[in-house]
């Protein structure tokens, strides 16, 4: 059997570089994704999902990379950034628009061409949306607009899994809670670290490599019967 090509957004660092290097491990032939001109990741396609037809970009390059056949979809490029509700009025919307063109609408977008593609060669395909818990139990004052984005990401995929599954497509939700990126160091220093993990009864935030495990379960070895399935990873911070 010939390697899966899987491809993975945002995955110069954090929890998607965990992501491409465990499924590296996995002889897997993976495309990653970067904003960032300098990146120097091997097999990386560099470019901004918050300009307009990044995502068909995107998607195009990796098809050619993969000579035309893609296996599994992982999106996980997001922004964290904060949007105080005190801000001018175009600035609140900017950063509003922003923050759901990167974090939704190119994983929307991505998630269109994967099924597509596996409808017309009417081969078994997997999307992995890389969510938050945000999605279900909110987040600060300054990120409503984050919250909104994710809770979006888990509601398109229980969608896709309902509506595809027959098709053999399968969708799967990821929802970390803190995970010690550098975006989680800057916001657990930023919010007084010591309080926000007194809320997480495990005593630690999740290692990048602990959401790679579920996402490397996810695209390999999770049976069809979970799709539609969203995976909790925040040390029962939030449970339901």
């Amino acid at each position: 059997m010939s390697k899966l090509n899987i491809v993975i957004t945002g995955s110069s660092r954090g929890i998607g570089k965990a992501i491409y290097d465990m499924l590296d491990q996995k002889q897997c032939h993976i495309v990653g994704h970067s904003s960032r001109e300098y990146d120097t990741q091997p097999n990386n396609i560099v470019c901004d999902l918050s300009q307009d037809e990044a995502a068909q970009t995107l998607w195009q390059s990796a098809l050619e990379r993969c000579d035309g056949r893609i296996d599994v979809l992982i999106n996980n490029a997001g922004i964290f950034d904060p949007n105080p509700i005190d801000v001018d009025d175009d600035i609140w919307t900017e950063n509003w628009r922003k923050t759901m063109t990167i974090n939704l609408d190119a994983a929307a977008q991505l998630c269109r061409f994967a099924v597509k593609h596996w409808q017309d060669s009417r081969r078994e395909g997997r999307i992995i949306n890389i969510a938050s818990r945000a999605a279900y139990r909110g987040d600060s004052p300054h990120h409503w607009h984050y919250a909104a984005s994710k809770a979006g990401m888990v509601a398109m995929t229980k969608t896709i899994a309902r509506a595809y599954a027959n098709q053999s497509i399968y969708a799967f939700g990821i929802c970390p809670g803190f995970t010690m990126t550098g975006m989680a160091e800057d916001y657990l220093e930023s919010r007084g670290g010591d309080k926000l993990l007194a809320d997480i009864p495990l005593g630690k935030v999740a290692d990048p490599d602990e959401i790679a495990e579920i996402a490397t379960f996810c695209a390999l070895n999770a049976p069809p019967s979970m799709t539609g399935s969203i995976l909790d990873a925040n040390g029962a911070s939030y449970v339901r």
